[in-house]
């Protein structure tokens, strides 16, 4: 089965990562991508080669950075759910597509986004708790019986007609 997928249309096509970091650091700079990316090797002592060389051992950040560069600096409206599942550098851009100029990012937007995924966050941590209650409260259904008899095994010890092990004496 022999399946061309055309991928010249995608911005990232042939585009190394070390370019792609200095397109976007000269247009925006590092405080910016670190507002709106969150990723510590834009704060901490910023350099390209340092963030080129821990974005090329951790996937999660290059994808983000990867998908800022489509997004926000090429302007390329939003991928489809389908495409939107795979990783930017293989998503298939529809020839209709062109980029456009890069959006115009400030501090105050980036701090309005990170408030909104603070909020987001906290919403989710919440609903987490709220789960992890029901589970505790459908787990309590292998408390002891009404009874008072702690032993799991007690009622079928009785079926079975069980008595216990006796011991000889010391």
């Amino acid at each position: 089965m022999n399946v061309d997928i055309n991928y010249k249309n995608n911005p990232l096509h042939g585009v190394s990562l070390k370019k792609l970091l200095t397109e976007i650091v000269d247009h925006y700079g590092f405080e910016i991508l670190f507002a709106y990316l969150n990723i510590n090797c834009f704060n901490n002592n910023p350099s390209i080669d340092s963030s080129v060389k821990f974005l090329k051992k951790t996937d999660w950040a290059r994808e983000k950075v990867e998908a800022f560069y489509l997004y926000q600096f090429k302007s390329l409206p939003r991928a489809s759910a389908e495409q939107f599942e795979l990783p930017p550098r293989d998503r298939i851009v529809p020839p209709d597509q062109i980029p456009g100029q890069p959006a115009v990012l400030s501090m105050e937007d980036a701090e309005r986004l990170r408030e909104k995924r603070a909020k987001k966050a906290a919403l989710h941590d919440q609903d987490a708790g709220r789960r992890s209650a029901s589970a505790k409260r459908t787990a309590n259904y292998s408390s002891p019986s009404l009874n008072g008899d702690s032993d799991p095994w007690g009622e079928v010890a009785k079926i079975i007609g069980f008595q216990g092990l006796e011991y000889p004496a010391r």
